[in-house]
């Protein structure tokens, strides 16, 4: 919406991960660093956390597109309470690997074989867990012993295993004594600074050809930096809202009030339920005529079959709020453009539709 007002080529706040967008603060060229030395070892595991929206997966995927493919098959899966008898199948789908009716020995085989092809071949292969804090100790023990696949002295499977905080308290539990020995770095990925935030708003908005509009006073890089705590993801949030407050009000500058402002309405939302992130119900509808609700009605006594409740509960299990949001933004983009482009079209048959005019 905001970006043909200020003439911008894209969206420059999105809330999905870009590599294209990849700004290296002191902590993220840092983390990048260890990556780079867990992909010269070529073994173990190398290990990132870091709070949510922190830049984890925008980090992860800015070195799976420096990767040269035909040196490194790399392969990335995100876990969402993902249990052992399923990890195996996830990691054979992640590199393409068939294993549709296999049993657990079978696919062992089958990710093995391609792993030692893959070795062969000249080639390194990498796998990629994001969201890794809700894997299940036996699940993270099935990844420890895939590292175990070696083909004479060199190993066919690295892993990098990113996720949130928490996960350094997993990694820490006596059930995970035998991965830790395999851990060859590992990180923690903090927030930015005052003037890291001021360097990561201005990086975003010159990647997409900001001109000095709209102008961000000095005053409104401490009020994001205090408002988002350094956090890029809060930092996008809070500016693609602070743009869209501009567009609205058709406002060349911005400054404290504007973001003051955009906090209330945010604040607001978030007490009435909406923008929150997360699935909500809403209230029942008054029942249509003919139809009741008893108002002794106890959704504790109610009975489902448990494959409903299964499917229920996975349903539930797989909802990513963040990811659909993402999935929006870039409808929202796509839209952007497409209207851009409309308008470029219309202008320039007017511009001819006058010549010919002009010509009679």
């Amino acid at each position: 919406m905001y970006e043909n007002f200020y003439r911008l080529t894209g969206k420059p706040f999105q809330l999905n991960p870009d590599p294209a967008f990849f700004f290296g603060s002191r902590g993220h060229r840092r983390a990048m660093a260890y990556l780079e030395y867990g992909l010269h070892q070529n073994e173990g595991f190398i290990v990132i956390t870091g709070e949510i929206g922190a830049g984890k997966t925008t980090l992860v995927r800015n070195l799976l597109q420096k990767l040269d493919p035909s040196k490194v098959v790399a392969a990335q899966l995100v876990s969402t309470q993902i249990d052992a008898n399923d990890i195996l199948q996830l990691v054979a789908a992640a590199f393409g690997v068939p294993s549709k009716g296999l049993d657990k020995a079978g696919l062992l085989l089958a990710i093995e074989t391609f792993l030692v092809s893959v070795t062969a071949a000249g080639k390194r292969a990498l796998l990629v867990v994001d969201e890794a804090q809700n894997l299940t100790p036996k699940a993270v023990e099935e990844l420890r012993m895939l590292s175990n696949f070696q083909l004479e002295e060199h190993a066919l499977l690295q892993s990098f295993l990113v996720g949130q905080p928490e996960f350094r308290d997993i990694m820490q539990s006596p059930e995970m004594q035998q991965l830790r020995q395999r851990v060859i770095a590992s990180y923690h990925l903090g927030p930015l600074d005052m003037e890291e935030t001021r360097a990561y708003v201005e990086h975003r908005l010159k990647h997409v050809g900001w001109k000095n509009d709209p102008h961000f006073d000095d005053a409104i890089f401490p009020s994001i930096f205090r408002a988002s705590g350094g956090v890029p993801r809060r930092i996008n949030t809070l500016c693609d809202r602070l743009m869209l407050a501009g567009f609205l009000g058709e406002k060349r500058s911005l400054g404290e009030a504007e973001v003051d402002e955009v906090l209330s309405e945010m604040k607001e939302e978030q007490r009435s339920g909406r923008g929150s992130g997360a699935a909500r119900l809403a209230p029942l509808a008054s029942p249509s005529a003919g139809a009741s609700v008893p108002a002794s009605f106890d959704l504790a006594k109610l009975k489902i079959d448990p494959a409903v409740a299964q499917q229920f509960a996975q349903l539930a299990a797989g909802f990513d709020a963040a990811r659909i949001e993402a999935r929006l933004t870039q409808l929202e983009q796509a839209m952007s453009t497409t209207l851009a482009l409309m308008n470029q079209i219309a202008a320039a048959q007017l511009s001819d539709d006058d010549k010919d005019e002009a010509a009679k």
